[in-house]
This record gives C-alpha cells, sequence and structure tokens, in this order.
C-alpha cells in the first residue's frame, strides 16, 4: 500500500470510530462537521486529498482558488515568505470551508513536515521550484509543480530521477495539455494528416522582450512582512530593492522574471507552454533536439538581464525543424507545417488548411493522445489511482530542457550539438558548463 493511501486508510478508521464513540467526540459535533462527512457530489474529509501550497502570490492563489472548486481535495495550509500573501490565502481557503482552520506558514519546512499533507502545489519563483519540489518528494508528498520546472538542467534531471525513485505522483503546469484544442492538434499532426510534417514555428509571449533593462536601482530597506533571505533561497544574495521583486509601474510582470538569478525570461516562462505541445504534436516528448542555434538581444546592464527579442532553430534526428522565436516574429502559438497542409494552435483557437482537417475524425486504430479535461483533476485523480498525469516528470523534464537549450545557444550566440540520450553537449565542454547552476549555501539539491 502507497504512502499517501495508507494516510486515507488511517483517517477513515479515525472518523469512524468518532463517529461510534460516546463521550468527547460526540458531546461536541463540531469535531465532525458537515463539510468533514462530505455532501452531494463531494466526499467526506477522511476521502478527500488534503493538500498544502508552497507560493500564493497572483499565481498560487489562483490555483487555490481553482482547487477549492475540486470536490476531491481539501486545502489544509498555504506558506509565503511574504506575510500578506498567506494571509490573504489563508482567508480565502478560511471563508470556502467556513471554518479557521488552514495553517499558514512562512517556511516551507513547516509545512512539509505535516504527516497529514498528501499533496503539495507549487508556484514560488523559478529559482525555488526544485528545492521545494524535492523536499516535497522526499517528505512524502505527491506534487503539482508550476512551469519552468526549474533553472538548469542538471537541476531538472535530479527532480526527474528522485520523482521515479520515490514512486511521487508529479503534474507539471503545463495546462494547455488539458485543454481540447491542443490535443486536437496535436492529434491531426500524429496521425499524418498534414503529411510529412517539416517545420514548426513557435511564437511565445514577448514579455520583457521589447522592453530593455532597468539602468539603475537603488537598494531599499526590506519591507516589513517580507522574509527576504528566504525569498533569495538558493540565488545569490543581492540587495532588496522594489523593481527586483514586484512590478514597475506600467510593467504587467514581477521584476524577478527578467533577472537571470531567478529565471531565464520568457522562454522557458513561456516557451515551457507551447516547446511541450511542439514535442507533444511531433512525438518526441521522449527526447530532445540533436542542433540548437539561437539569436537574441541582451540588456547590456543595468538590472534586468534576460534575453530580449530572440529566434531558436532546433533541429531533430527526424528531420523536423522547429523555429521558436518571440512573438514579433512567429504568430503566438504553435503551427504545424507538413507537405499536405498546415494546422495552428493557440488558447482558445485552432485553425488549418485545408479546413477538412478540423472534422477529421480520428479512428479508432489511430494515435489517441491521453485526454484530459481539467488539468488540476487530473493530477487529483491520479494521486489516487497512483496512474501517471497527463504531464508527468519525464516529460516536464524533456519540455523543460528544450527551453533551457535554446537560452543556452543564446547565451553562447553559436550553434551547438546535443545528445539527447546521455543529455549533454556532443565535444563542447564550454556549453556543459553551463548544464549546471550554482546554488546559495545552505540550499542545495
Amino acid at each position: 500500500m502507497s504512502q499517501s493511501s495508507e494516510k486515507h486508510r488511517t483517517r477513515r478508521a479515525f472518523l469512524k470510530r468518532a463517529l461510534a464513540a460516546g463521550g468527547g467526540l460526540v458531546a461536541a459535533p463540531y469535531v465532525i462537521t458537515s463539510t468533514a462527512l462530505g455532501g452531494e457530489g463531494r466526499p467526506a474529509a477522511s476521502e478527500r486529498i488534503v493538500t498544502g501550497y508552497l507560493g500564493v502570490g497572483p499565481r498560487g492563489l489562483l490555483n487555490v482558488r481553482e482547487q477549492l472548486t475540486c470536490p476531491e481535495a481539501q486545502v489544509v495550509a498555504v506558506c509565503d515568505v511574504w506575510k500578506g500573501q498567506r494571509d490573504q490565502a489563508k482567508s480565502v481557503v478560511d471563508a470556502h470551508y467556513q471554518n479557521n482552520d488552514c495553517k499558514a506558514y512562512n517556511d516551507f519546512r513547516e509545512l512539509l513536515a505535516r504527516d497529514d499533507i498528501d499533496a503539495v502545489s507549487i508556484a514560488t519563483l523559478d529559482s525555488w521550484h526544485v528545492v521545494h519540489a524535492l523536499a516535497a518528494v522526499r517528505a512524502g508528498k505527491d506534487l503539482y509543480v508550476e512551469k519552468p520546472l526549474g533553472m538548469s538542467i542538471q537541476q531538472i534531471k535530479v527532480l526527474r530521477n528522485v520523482v521515479h525513485r520515490y514512486g511521487r505522483v508529479f503534474q507539471f503546469g503545463t495546462q494547455q495539455r488539458s485543454s481540447p484544442e491542443f490535443r486536437q492538434a496535436c492529434e491531426i499532426a500524429r496521425n499524418g494528416r498534414l503529411g510529412k510534417i517539416h517545420t514548426i514555428k513557435v511564437g511565445v509571449h514577448a514579455g520583457a522582450a521589447e522592453r530593455s533593462g532597468l539602468k539603475t536601482y537603488t537598494p531599499e530597506p526590506v519591507p516589513d512582512g517580507l522574509d527576504y533571505d528566504l525569498w533569495l533561497g538558493p540565488a545569490p544574495w543581492a540587495p532588496y530593492t522594489e523593481n527586483r521583486v514586484h512590478p514597475q509601474k506600467g510593467y504587467d510582470r514581477p521584476g524577478w522574471l527578467r533577472i537571470a538569478d531567478y529565471g531565464a525570461g520568457m522562454i522557458t516562462g513561456w516557451g515551457s507552454h507551447h516547446n511541450d505541445i511542439a514535442q507533444w504534436g511531433m512525438g518526441t516528448e521522449h527526447t530532445g533536439p540533436v542542433e540548437i542555434e539561437a539569436e537574441a538581444q541582451f540588456p547590456k546592464d543595468g538590472l534586468w538581464d534576460v534575453h530580449g527579442k530572440f529566434s531558436i532553430t532546433y533541429r531533430y534526428a527526424n528531420g523536423v525543424v522547429i523555429n521558436c522565436a518571440d512573438s514579433g516574429r512567429n504568430k503566438d502559438g504553435i503551427l504545424f507545417e507538413g507537405t499536405e497542409g498546415w494546422v495552428y494552435v493557440t488558447r482558445g483557437a485552432i485553425d488549418a488548411n485545408p479546413k477538412s482537417l478540423l472534422t477529421s475524425t480520428i479512428k479508432p486504430n489511430e494515435i489517441h493522445l491521453y485526454k484530459s479535461t481539467s488539468h488540476k483533476d487530473n493530477f487529483y485523480e491520479c494521486v489516487k489511482s497512483r496512474k501517471e498525469t497527463i504531464a508527468p516528470a519525464e516529460i516536464a523534464h524533456r519540455s523543460c530542457t528544450v527551453c533551457l537549450l535554446g537560452d543556452i545557444a543564446m547565451q553562447l550566440g553559436r550553434k551547438l550539438q546535443w545528445d539527447p540520450k546521455n543529455e549533454q553537449f556532443v565535444n563542447d565542454a564550454d556549453a556543459d558548463k553551463l548544464l549546471s547552476k550554482p546554488m546559495r549555501s545552505p540550499w542545495r539539491l
């Protein structure tokens, strides 16, 4: 029996004893609430997947709100180094359950130490993802991790291997796999409806790409309610400044997304979504390119230092070329081009030439891809069944590897040869040095 199943059995046994007992528990009916006993369409608390959240900023809080609509799960804890964010998340959870039971933590290790938590959802800084995920796996938790997976190919290889070693259920936050238009486009491509696929064009939201680096900044006092050392975590120490952490006026994303100490920019921030679909539709989600060439603009100085406008060419062993570029060059989304037609897909839209491709029926003996209609529900279903999710650790690793290879090629500005089986560059010691990223003590893999 798995650890998760054992914990569910223990909770069920406790509630049965509580209901059968006289005295204290019966005399205090609020202990066994109507919420705990379940209701129409909702399992009893003993049957739900007890979940905690690491990182409840804008994205993490959205995940909390989405999960509260899932009858299979019960949120019991939230964690964030910003007091205001964790307090807000706690209030949202408590309001939903009409109690005051949700615990709010500053330090993720306290949340992970709880034996009653089955699964965690991670939406912290990119630089924290792998450290948090590894700690969760080693604490016996199943996990949902927002993209991108990590900061280096070494990091994400370690995470993939540890997830497999511990037998945990893993879901990557590439939600497009659970959207019907993306699955349809990939099934059209995978079943030969386009003839031989030769080119895939991926357009990535520019994000910071059209912005220059922030030229100057002034160190500021750390604001009340922020554990800044824990915010920095494995990243190098740096003085606090508002533009490092929060969006600048007129900008739609946090400053840290533009700083290489905390993430690689939009190539991983958005490329993780679209390159994942490109590989799914090509049937290469368990391998990777053999050659990468890129060009990009980088700020010459200032606080923000990730790539700006960019173009990356990936060549695969099957002869297919993927061109991934900012959305000023390639239309946002994924365009599969073959000898007999094309199909284009983006969020909420799909198009094709010829149009008849969109009404083409995938026959029973053809390729039918994994079907999920809800990324969160798919995760919780797999936590219960112990089956593989639609975006498991191996596929997450491969999708993120493509993006990180592009980032390395942008930094070096020259053609690179890659061995996807052994996951190393071919006779290129300088490129191999960029496969890992140092971490600030005491944090390690």
